[in-house]
């Protein structure tokens, strides 16, 4: 059975960093994409960002794009999400997923979901 568990949320001020990670677990994860996203209180689950396997293509929502970087380690089956210069808008539940394939980019193309980590960003 596949899981996904997010951790690393929690408070910080705006302008602040954190670095949330996600451990894979359940199956092999060779060529599936891995990504996070956000839902924040009444909006739609949103994009944040995207890996492939190796680690040599990203993508980033552009509300997100020279602050947050992601990565991941193969070895652990883990990836990560650095969050740097945090604003308050950034506050929100953020969840790991994985789909086959090079990238994850929308919520309903995503094969496995974690049940989010929250971060809230103060002003």
């Amino acid at each position: 059975q596949v899981q996904l568990v997010e951790s690393g949320g929690g408070l910080v001020q705006a302008g602040g960093s954190l670095r949330l990670s996600c451990v894979a677990s359940g199956r092999t994860f060779i060529n599936y994409a891995m990504g996070w996203f956000r839902q924040a209180p009444g909006k739609e689950r949103e994009f944040v960002a995207t890996i492939n396997w190796s680690g040599s293509i990203t993508y980033y929502a552009d509300s997100v794009k020279g602050r947050f970087t992601i990565s991941t380690d193969n070895a652990k089956n883990t990836v990560y999400l650095q969050m740097n210069s945090l604003k308050p808008e950034d506050t929100a539940v953020y969840y790991c997923a994985t789909k086959f394939g090079i990238v994850v980019r929308t919520a309903p193309s995503v094969d496995y979901w974690g049940k989010g980590t929250l971060v809230t960003v103060s002003s």
